[in-house]
């Protein structure tokens, strides 16, 4: 049991844990302390000095955000020369930063900005040290860009603490410090993922997701293209924040009526393609786990875990899904049944794929396999954040938008389908459909909903019973604690026993999709929280919550692929893996 402390805040009594820190003492008081470098996701470290307090009776200041309070103690946050200095430290901070606001990505959402406008920052009595440092553009998910950065080390933390890839690193020392990957390498011959939450943490300018909206205007404005597109679950539980709208709230209906307003010809839903790979993944599952096949079968939805478990992981290629994750799915889809259906040919339709995710624009051209349809199955990817500028940029009223319906053939879902944008989600969404597969029966009621599937413990166990078969499963995300997972599948093998798991659902980014690198700045865990009920809120509505249900998803059976698994499912919705080294030449 933990133990309760008694201190003060600017005078106010307050309760709190043992070991505390001053920061998080002062919010439960509503006190705002200023921070730069801190992050909740993060450990603290204390590199910018913005948060300096003092403490009754010293004369010291101390970091809030290290520095635990102690009983009696009584914080003073604010006063003159605690004012003073903070501001010094920001301007320190903007004399090594260049004062191109308009013309930065993050300009109104760089945290610098707003600090500098809450001190009423409006002259600069240092000396300028900005030095211009080449951005790096090799990556077609993330730009890096070392002239904006203030060496926080937000990034590098995010990179090698949380996920575990440590393609980031501060280099240098002193007024040569710089943010750059590993061994001074370019992006695209480092071991990034592309996941983006070096981006989603950055509070500046200094690394931001790759900008494709021109692509997306040229082709809407070429008579010869039919430009369609498809939106992810978690996009519409986070688009509205970027309207100040209600964080979690779904937006599904003023979605679809904003991409027809933008000028797409026809408004799909990566749910359709959700329900789509829980056909062909569950199936898959189930085939390894009643024949014989190998075990565990890890999922692959997520291209930046694909790519870390390619250049980490090879050895469990064995063990992955086949199944492309559902953008993909989707475009091959689209690309082929739905251009017969209008009577066009794969390479008069342009595709467009909204993603919460940076690593989505380098899964489009991962391999020849992205291409199954003959041409690009999915042309161009932006995110959540870019599809909020274009919004903005068309003077579309977003707030003010009635709800319209998604277009046919491939855009009805179940909720299945919705529950894939969470951690848990597709381990939630293969057991409803694997209960049927496996007893020919479905699941009635709340039985639908599996509970320990579900919340943003970075590891989840269980043992599933179906009648009587025993399922064990795992769901990890955030890479680093994907890798404990993984870890014990490999010690199990190595002392000749069977795998802890038979299934394994992986996400790279913590909570899953809708916290991923291109989802609005600003993510906690508080965030998260909303945007998870805003997701299980759809699924809940939803009429059919099982994938099997959906009956677009029986017809295009029917009608074009046949059965789960089959030659021409294969062709068109399956992949495969290579090992692929650390360091590319």
């Amino acid at each position: 049991m933990s133990t309760m402390i008694n201190v003060k805040v600017n005078g106010k009594d307050v309760q709190v844990q043992k070991g505390t820190t001053i920061l998080a003492a002062a919010r439960n008081v509503q006190v705002k302390i200023p921070t730069l470098c801190q992050h909740p996701d993060l450990e603290a470290w204390g590199s910018c000095g913005i948060c300096v307090v003092k403490l009754e009776g010293s004369p010291k200041m101390f970091r809030a955000c290290t520095t635990p309070i102690e009983e009696g103690q009584n914080v003073i946050t604010h006063d003159p020369e605690i004012v003073q200095v903070r501001k010094s430290v920001l301007q320190l901070i903007m004399a090594n930063h260049p004062n191109e606001c308009l013309y930065c990505p993050r300009n109104g959402t760089c945290e610098l900005q707003t600090l500098a406008g809450e001190f009423g920052i409006r002259e600069q009595p240092f000396q300028s040290g900005v030095k211009r440092l080449p951005k790096d553009e090799t990556s077609p998910a993330i730009v890096l860009d070392p002239y904006k950065c203030i060496a926080c080390g937000r990034c590098a933390h995010v990179c090698q603490e949380m996920q575990n890839v440590w393609a980031l690193e501060m280099l240098s020392r002193g007024d040569e410090t710089r943010i750059a990957p590993a061994a001074d390498v370019s992006l695209a011959e480092s071991p990034c993922i592309k996941c983006g939450q070096c981006s989603a943490h950055c509070p500046v300018g200094a690394i931001y997701e790759r900008d494709d909206t021109k692509k997306v205007w040229d082709a809407m404005q070429d008579p010869s293209k039919h430009v369609v597109v498809q939106i992810a679950p978690a996009v519409r539980v986070a688009i509205g924040e970027c309207f100040e709208g209600q964080r979690g709230a779904v937006e599904t209906g003023r979605l679809y009526a904003a991409l027809r307003r933008l000028g797409f010809d026809a408004v799909f839903d990566t749910n359709f393609a959700a329900d789509l790979t829980i056909m062909e993944e569950g199936t898959e599952f189930v085939n390894r786990f009643t024949k014989g096949g190998v075990l565990p079968l890890i999922t692959s939805c997520c291209p930046a875990w694909v790519d870390y478990m390619e250049k980490y992981y090879s050895d469990f290629i064995p063990n992955f899904s086949t199944a492309k994750s559902p953008m993909m799915m989707q475009g091959a889809i689209t690309k082929t049944y739905y251009a017969q259906k209008v009577g066009k040919k794969p390479n008069e339709i342009y595709s467009v794929a909204i993603m919460p995710c940076t690593a989505k624009k380098y899964e489009i051209g991962r391999d020849e396999h992205m291409k199954s349809s003959g041409e690009h199955d999915v042309d161009c990817v932006i995110t959540t954040r870019e599809l909020a500028k274009m919004i903005k940029e068309a003077g579309i009223d977003f707030n003010q938008l009635s709800e319209e319906t998604v277009d046919s053939p491939i855009g009805q879902y179940s909720g299945a389908g919705t529950v894939f944008g969470v951690t848990g989600g597709v381990m939630e969404a293969a057991l409803r459909t694997a209960y049927t597969l496996i007893t020919g029966e479905d699941l009635q009621g709340d039985a639908v909903n599996f509970a320990a599937t579900r919340g943003l413990k970075g590891v989840k166990e269980a043992e599933i019973d179906i009648k009587g078969t025993k399922v064990k499963i795992a769901v990890a995300h955030t890479l680093s604690n994907v890798s404990r997972v993984l870890d014990a599948v490999r010690a199990a093998k190595a002392e000749g026993k069977p795998s802890p798991w038979d299934f394994i659902e992986v996400m790279a980014c913590p909570g899953g999709c809708i916290s991923g690198g291109g989802q609005p700045y600003g993510t906690t865990d508080e965030v998260r929280a909303q945007r998870i009920a805003g997701i299980y809120s759809d699924d809940e509505r939803s009429v059919k919550r099982c994938s099997h249900q959906n009956p677009d998803i029986q017809k295009i059976y029917t009608d074009f692929l046949g059965e789960p698994g089959s030659h021409k499912a294969h062709e068109l919705l399956h992949t495969h893996y290579v090992e692929r080294p650390l360091y590319q030449k």
